[in-house]
C-alpha cells in the first residue's frame, strides 16, 4: 500500500510540474526564433495567395480599401451593381481573418504568453494551413494567375482555401502581437518599417540594438518567406507549397514548448 501511495504521489507531482511548465509565461526576449518564423510564414503564405488571386490574406489594409472602392462603384453613374470576383475574394479574406483573430480569445483564458497557448495556437494555425492545402488540391485550380483580370482561383473550394489561409494569419497576428516584443507585429509590417525608420539608434552600427535589430530580422524573414514561397510555387504548386507550410508551422508549434520561461525580477 505504501509503494502504491508513493507511485500516486510521484505521478501527481509529475503532472503538477508539467502543468506548471506549460502554463509558465515565455520570456519574450528569448522568443526571437519562433517569432521570426511567424514573419517568415506571413511572407510564405501571402506568396501563395497573391500569386493566384492578387489578394493578401495577411495584409487586410488593401482588402478593406478594395471593399470601399467596390461600394463606391455603386455611385459612379455607371450602374455597376455586380459583385466582382476580386471583391468577393477580398471580403472572404477579411471576414475569415477576423474569425481567426477571434479564436485568439482562447489565449486570454489560458494566458496569452504561456507555452501551452502558444503551442496550441500555432497548432491550430497548422490545421488551418493543412485544410487550405487540401481544399486547393481538391479544387484542381492553377497556382499562378496570368494577369489581374484572370485570377487562377475561381471556384468554391478556392474560396475555402483563401478562408483557411486568412484565418491562420488572423490567429498568428494576434498571438504575435500579444507576446509584446520588439517584433511589434508578425503580420502587417508597415508599422515595423515606420518604427524602424524612426528608431534613434538606426545608424548606430557599432553595437547591437534590440529595438532596431529585431525589426530588421522581422522584415528580412518576411522577405525570405515570400521569396521561398514563390520559388516553391513554381516547382510543386499551391497545394504542395501549403503542405510545406503545414510542416513548418507544426515545427514552430513544438518550438514554443522549449522557449525559456520568464524569470521573476528580484
Amino acid at each position: 500500500m505504501s509503494e502504491k501511495r508513493d507511485l500516486e504521489s510521484n505521478d501527481s507531482t509529475t503532472l503538477t510540474s508539467l502543468k506548471k511548465y506549460l502554463f509558465t509565461d515565455i520570456d519574450g526576449d528569448k522568443a526571437t526564433a519562433p517569432l521570426s518564423a511567424y514573419c517568415f510564414m506571413t511572407g510564405f503564405i501571402d506568396a501563395v495567395c497573391f500569386s493566384a488571386i492578387f489578394v493578401w490574406c495577411a495584409f487586410q489594409t488593401g482588402n478593406t480599401v478594395q471593399l470601399g472602392l467596390a461600394i463606391a462603384r455603386l455611385f459612379d453613374g455607371q450602374r455597376d451593381y455586380s459583385f466582382h470576383l476580386a471583391d468577393q475574394q477580398a471580403l472572404c479574406s477579411l471576414l475569415t481573418f477576423i474569425f481567426g483573430a477571434f479564436i485568439s480569445r482562447i489565449g486570454d483564458k489560458m494566458g496569452c504568453k504561456t507555452r501551452a497557448w502558444l503551442a496550441l495556437g500555432t497548432l491550430i494555425q497548422t490545421f488551418f494551413t493543412m485544410a487550405a492545402a487540401i481544399a486547393i488540391w481538391k479544387s484542381e485550380q492553377m497556382s499562378v494567375a496570368d494577369s489581374r483580370d484572370v485570377p487562377a482561383w475561381t471556384n468554391t473550394l478556392s474560396f475555402v482555401c483563401v478562408g483557411f489561409m486568412s484565418a491562420s494569419m488572423g490567429l498568428q497576428g494576434i498571438m504575435g502581437k500579444k507576446t509584446n516584443t520588439q517584433f511589434t507585429t508578425t503580420v502587417v509590417l508597415t508599422t515595423t518599417w515606420c518604427e524602424l525608420m524612426a528608431d534613434p539608434q538606426l545608424f548606430n552600427i557599432r553595437r547591437l540594438v534590440i529595438s532596431r535589430d529585431h525589426k530588421i530580422l522581422a522584415i528580412s524573414s518576411l522577405f525570405l518567406g515570400g521569396f521561398l514561397g514563390r520559388a516553391l510555387l513554381d516547382t510543386i504548386g499551391s497545394a504542395g507549397t501549403l503542405g510545406v507550410g503545414t510542416g513548418l508551422r507544426f515545427i514552430v508549434s513544438i518550438w514554443w514548448l522549449f522557449v525559456p520561461g520568464k524569470t521573476a525580477k528580484r
